[in-house]
């Protein structure tokens, strides 16, 4: 545990150290922010590919899915090596989402760490505060002061100061940004989900779980967060069309018909 903590400290002293050094090249720390977030999709930037190459595979995979489970429907066994049969002709790993995802929720935590620590001393970048988040700037419009600033103190604050609102210049800037990241957080599920009706819910889902979570975090792991995911949609984007290129020929089920064998065990 204590090694653990040596080198989550060292990645923390790391990251402040980048971020100082970008911020004496742009004497911005919202700039700083956006080149570190440039930096990380770069570095992650085969693991995103893979992953939603994949994905989009996968979304074109599934009729053929469909009728793997129509065919072999009381044949659970047969049924789960010729769908990975499938899966390994078309290049698809369906655990190849999860991976950058699982990469980048470190370095989330690790920039909210650096960023409740790091004195900014007030930093806003094109209006955004980079140390508040929407609660809290909203808390501060209505006349709220203190930390922490929860839903239930700002709801209150709201009751009994509606007026306090028109302070929008306050709060406006966290409260589009994160706005900005649900509308790309729904458009993402769009791009993965498609057409397939098991994924609407988490359509809907997501980007209202997200924007609930990021209510309060800080202005600017909102900036990372939202400029990293306008780099993944335009990824995302470009690989969904050339993915629907590649297979719109409607490929046979299998390159390679399945053996008589799968078929006997079946029957």
């Amino acid at each position: 545990m204590r090694t653990l903590g040596t080198i989550w400290q060292a990645a923390s002293d790391f990251l402040v150290l980048v971020l100082n050094s970008l911020y004496s090249i742009t004497h911005s720390y919202g700039l700083a922010i956006i080149l570190l977030t440039v930096f990380i999709r770069i570095l992650l930037h085969p693991l995103s590919h893979k992953q939603m190459v994949s994905m989009q595979r996968m979304q074109k995979l599934q009729p053929r899915l469909k009728a793997l489970q129509e065919k072999y429907a009381g044949d659970k066994e047969t049924l789960n090596k010729e769908i990975m049969r499938l899966y390994k002709e078309n290049n698809v790993n369906p655990a190849a989402g999860c991976l950058p995802l699982l990469v980048q929720l470190p370095i989330l935590i690790l920039l909210f760490r650096v960023l409740l620590n790091l004195d900014l001393d007030g930093a806003t970048f094109i209006g955004i505060s980079l140390e508040g988040s929407v609660l809290s700037t909203m808390a501060a419009a209505l006349g709220v002061t203190g930390d922490p600033v929860g839903i239930g103190t700002v709801f209150s604050a709201l009751m009994s100061n509606p007026a306090g609102l028109l302070n929008i210049s306050t709060y406006v800037g966290n409260l589009l940004l994160l706005l900005f990241i649900a509308f790309l957080t729904w458009y993402q599920q769009q791009l993965s989900a498609g057409s397939n009706p098991q994924m609407q819910f988490m359509n809907w889902f997501m980007p209202v779980f997200l924007t609930f979570i990021c209510l309060s975090l800080p202005g600017g792991v909102l900036l990372y967060w939202g400029v990293s995911s306008l780099i993944g949609v335009a990824q995302q984007w470009r690989i969904k069309h050339k993915t629907e290129i590649e297979m719109q020929g409607k490929p046979s089920l299998y390159k390679e018909k399945p053996s008589k064998k799968s078929d006997d065990v079946k029957s």
